[in-house]
């Protein structure tokens, strides 16, 4: 009976995640007000598939301890899906779906791989979503962001140097330090800091002296994260850069510049960094190394995806394991092992769907300000997603960072939720200006109306 209840439900699975997925992109045409009932739907979705990934946990590996952390999952996603429109009522509901969706997925993957690495990435979830939470008020509350512009640059080249001087070595590289056995990774919260400093730097002036004096200070940024080796997080610094120097200038020999000026950077690192020629070589032909450290994780990858074949071999069936760091670089792989090539492309469809959420939210900003951020959040939200699931399927050489929601990592899924919070916060402030304006509008047309018929009475 149990092998018959995993192997339906592996089907059944692939089938709602097809149809959430279907939701968001529908969400995306959704007039306002008129996408209530999709929203819904997918929030009964993500439950089934909750309740059936964990099901198939449970009876796979025969542990009460996985009945007990589904209810706690469950209970922090309905928290998240109910409370935060109750306390934000305009919030964007096909963001919010979507971050829970992706954090459910990640929990019960994370669950499946390690169960105690589990138990903290679901703590430090509750810790980010009660700090985010703030997020949307502080946006509306606080007036002076814009006028931080210096010391939002300052403040993330002193936590970069922090890390360089002090930080511990993981994998070769400067990544993360530990305060009371807390381990922090603060390139993840600087970007952040970097989002609004560019903000700041382009949203009234694009001259060429002020895009140079941003270069600089980007630049001293992405110099600190290479000297720490930590060549991921300075690749989305950079790219972030050069897209969000381009939507503030609509130059595009700027994104030329920039292209040819990370040509080269990438070229310098291959030439520097012998990691990164292992890393290349492994990307160009990793099966004549698959036996040495060289190819392993990438043929291991591949291999797993290749076992999942569209639909999975069921959780707890696969080995993914097998693949170093898996639960950190190669959960996506894991992914589509155990869960099916088709629910890891409805992951990656759901990703898009948030970024264009997001551009399309941009679009509609007139303060440049904001607009400005959120197109660096979501610039740096997909592009990092894309390097994560870019290096484990043998797209691109592989960089070593999370894949966001996901991936194990404290820092990373804090600063995500944040980032997704800041863009509520800012789409939330958008409703409330439309409304305003619509009542200011609706006030003068009424006094243009009353001055309209005042000498038709007096002369009736």
């Amino acid at each position: 009976m149990r092998e018959y209840v995993t192997e339906l439900s592996k089907y059944g699975i692939a089938a709602l995640m097809v149809i959430h997925t279907f939701c968001s992109f529908l969400a995306l045409y959704e007039k306002v007000g008129k996408g209530r009932l999709v929203y819904g739907i997918q929030n009964f979705l993500m439950f089934c598939i909750q309740l059936l990934m964990f099901t198939d946990l449970a009876l796979m590996n025969k542990e009460l301890e996985y009945v007990f952390y589904y209810v706690f999952v469950q209970v922090l996603l309905l928290a998240v899906t109910v409370m935060v429109p109750i306390v934000y009522e305009k919030t964007d509901r096909l963001l919010l779906n979507n971050m829970c969706m992706l954090l459910g997925i990640g929990l019960c993957i994370i669950s499946r791989l390690s169960f105690q690495k589990a138990v903290r990435q679901y703590i430090i979830v509750m810790i980010s979503l009660a700090v985010s939470l703030f997020i949307p008020l502080i946006l509306a509350k606080v007036r002076f962001l814009k006028k931080l512009t210096w010391a939002y640059g300052g403040v993330g080249l002193v936590l970069l140097s922090i890390v360089l001087i002090m930080g511990e070595v993981t994998r070769g590289s400067n990544l993360s330090f530990s305060v009371g056995g807390v381990t922090f990774q603060p390139s993840e919260f600087v970007k952040l800091i970097f989002i609004f400093f560019l903000a700041g730097a382009l949203w009234d002036n694009t001259s060429f002296a002020r895009v140079a004096l941003t270069a600089v200070i980007a630049g001293l940024h992405v110099i600190v994260l290479v000297v720490s080796k930590d060549l991921g997080s300075a690749l989305i610094f950079f790219v972030g850069y050069v897209f969000m120097v381009f939507a503030a200038t609509r130059n595009y020999l700027y994104l030329l510049a920039g292209a040819l000026g990370g040509s080269a950077a990438a070229y310098g690192a291959y030439r520097i960094f012998a990691h990164v020629q292992n890393r290349v070589i492994a990307w160009q032909n990793p099966w004549d190394y698959m036996d040495s450290v060289r190819g392993y994780a990438i043929t291991q990858s591949l291999f797993a995806i290749g076992s999942g074949s569209w639909f999975g071999m069921g959780l707890s069936k696969g080995n993914p394991t097998a693949i170093p760091v898996v639960e950190a670089d190669f959960i996506f792989s894991s992914l589509c092992e155990e869960l099916g090539v088709v629910f890891g492309i409805c992951v990656i469809l759901a990703t898009v769907a948030c970024f264009l959420a997001m551009m399309k939210l941009a679009a509609r900003i007139r303060d440049r300000f904001y607009q400005l951020i959120v197109y660096g959040a979501g610039i740096m939200y997909i592009f990092q997603s894309f390097l994560t699931i870019g290096g484990g399927t043998k797209l691109i050489p592989l960089t070593g960072v999370t894949l966001p929601f996901i991936s194990y990592g404290g820092s990373s899924v804090m600063t995500t939720m944040m980032m997704f919070f800041i863009v509520q916060g800012i789409y939330i402030r958008l409703q409330q200006e439309g409304e305003k304006r619509h009542v200011r509008k609706t006030k003068e047309g009424q006094g243009n109306v009353s001055k309209r018929r005042t000498p038709k009475e007096k002369d009736y």
